[in-house]
């Protein structure tokens, strides 16, 4: 797992909006992730609207992505939960479970979902990840909401880069 955020995407003035939905279930590090995405949030989109939804746990953030996606306001959804290892595979079941619903919503909707829900086997784990500054995952989970949005709204407005043309067809 690298170290390293990724770089920061340019700024972007337009109006858009973002969603977060978060767990109340690991309260402290999922509020270390919110507040974390919502700064960087603020920084790389100045004029977007920023929601935040709180659910009980990470196993009800895809059924309220589903319903924000399925209103298509949304220029992203940022899903961000802790869950922490115990010991049955719980926390795996859990996790996949999530994953797989969230990436089923970004696909079957077209908005994208970041999966910033997280699973840990500490809650050290957890600090470095959600809490401090070093490598922050709500702090890459907002550069990565504001550059598919990005992408997304070339693509839509079809601006996206030309890499090549196909051939000519003389004949």
């Amino acid at each position: 797992m690298t170290k390293e955020s990724p770089s920061r995407p340019p700024t972007d003035k337009a109006k858009g909006a973002f969603h977060i939905v978060a767990s109340r279930f690991n309260t402290q590090y999922v509020d270390g992730l919110i507040d974390h995405a919502t700064e960087e949030l603020r920084a790389l989109a100045p004029n977007a609207t920023i929601s935040l939804h709180r659910v009980p746990g990470s196993f009800e953030i895809p059924v309220v992505a589903r319903e924000l996606a399925a209103q298509h306001q949304a220029d992203a959804i940022i899903a961000c939960g802790v869950i922490l290892q115990g010991e049955t595979n719980h926390a795996e079941n859990l996790s996949r479970s999530v994953t797989d619903a969230l990436q089923r919503i970004a696909i079957e909707h077209g908005v994208p979902v970041i999966n910033a829900v997280l699973s840990f086997d500490n809650e050290n784990q957890a600090r470095a990840r959600c809490l401090e500054n070093t490598i922050n995952r709500g702090t890459e989970a907002a550069r990565a909401a504001v550059e598919i949005a990005n992408v997304l709204s070339k693509v839509r407005s079809k601006q996206g880069a030309v890499v090549s043309k196909p051939p000519r067809d003389n004949g």
